[in-house]
């Protein structure tokens, strides 16, 4: 049984060698989607494809964070003074960054579900 994961995968999973580790992996993509995803019992009974509309979803999340990145200082530049304005474009790629992590152990997630397994290089 090899415990070896990837960098960038969730630290409140266990890897995916451990027995039950799919219990957490869903929780985790869980709480990475909107609320009423909760809602649907076939992303529980099948967490590959949660793991599947997750990446989606995160992904969807960082493009409108990069529209919102990219419109902020016109959309934003007369109503929001000038440090303000530099907060949310910090607070905007600090969420991009998040994002960008969410997804890479999201995708992380659904190849393992697939049956993929992480083999560490020397």
């Amino acid at each position: 049984m090899s415990s070896a994961v990837p960098p960038g995968w969730p630290a409140a999973v266990p890897p995916p060698d451990s027995p039950g580790w799919q219990v957490p992996a869903t929780s985790w993509l869980l709480d990475h989607c909107p609320p009423d995803y909760r809602a649907y019992a076939g992303w529980r009974r099948y967490p590959v494809a949660l793991a599947w509309v997750a990446t989606h979803h995160i992904e969807a999340q960082l493009g409108a964070m990069r529209q919102a990145y990219r419109e902020a200082r016109v959309e934003l530049g007369d109503l929001v003074p000038a440090e303000g304005l530099a907060q949310i474009l910090a607070d905007l790629e600090a969420e991009g960054v998040r994002l960008l992590a969410a997804r890479r152990s999201a995708g992380l997630l659904y190849d393992a579900l697939q049956g993929k397994r992480y083999v560490p290089r020397l």
